[in-house]
């Protein structure tokens, strides 16, 4: 039985592929870390770049790629996983905004739920924040937890800019730490803090970080301008060149 398909038990990273490189290496870091604790099989590394390969073909260009990981077994929704499957998906990347505007999304996560810090296949909440913000003429939507603590938005993670501080939400409270956040982490100091919506309004700049258009400004939140700081700016797609 496709367990995924049934109880929504898989896993997928969506990748910017260049060939590989360090930043790949985290993709697979989360992968097999996430398979580990849903209990899915996991291929090994080498198979993940083979699978990759030979999907994207000999196109040396830069493509959209969206590796999904498929666990297969019992029909009990109890049951331990027995194996996997894997579907590689190829496309052009995305457009990549100037600047975005956000939103508060009026749906929230609780900062125990452990999906949250695993990219799985039951991605239907990210959806109905996503298509809510777009109804609501904004780019995405912040996400809040239990305590009104801002986690994410629905698929990309914040870096505020508080004087020479970079500041991300704490994992703590709730939500998926991205691949692109831990590159950015790994080569410079990014504080983590618990942060409520006012501090959004409090700092120099806002960042939304994703795999797929690396560090992009956020220039309003609900219709409240905020700054773009293009020296920081500069400094985190610098940072991101290798992995982009």
């Amino acid at each position: 039985m496709n367990r995924t398909l049934h109880f929504g038990e898989g896993l997928f990273e969506t990748i910017l592929w260049r060939g590989e490189n360090d930043k790949l290496h985290l993709h697979y870091e989360r992968l097999s870390g996430s398979a580990e604790f849903l209990g899915i099989p996991c291929p090994s590394y080498g198979e993940f770049i083979e699978r990759i390969e030979t999907a994207v073909g000999g196109d040396g260009s830069r493509k959209y790629v969206k590796f999904l990981l498929y666990s297969a077994g019992g029909r009990r929704y109890w049951e331990t996983p027995e194996g996997y499957e894997v579907e590689v998906i190829v496309d052009e990347p995305p457009p990549i905004p100037e600047s975005v505007s956000l939103c508060f999304s009026g749906m929230r996560v609780h900062s125990s739920d452990p999906l949250r810090r695993h990219k799985t296949t039951s991605y239907l909440f990210n959806v109905l924040v996503k298509r809510d913000a777009i109804g609501r003429g904004f780019h995405d939507g912040i996400i809040l937890n239990e305590e009104d603590l801002i986690t994410e938005c629905s698929s990309s993670n914040l870096l505020l800019i508080k004087g020479s501080r970079l500041i991300t939400p704490a994992m703590e409270v709730g939500l998926l730490w991205g691949t692109t956040l831990e590159y950015l982490r790994r080569r410079t100091d990014i504080v983590e803090e618990r942060l409520k919506p006012e501090n959004l309004f409090e700092c120099e700049g806002v960042f939304i970080l994703n795999s797929l258009i690396g560090a992009v400004p956020v220039q309003g939140i609900e219709g409240s301008r905020i700054p773009v700081n293009f020296e920081v700016l500069e400094t985190l797609r610098s940072l991101l060149k290798e992995a982009l």
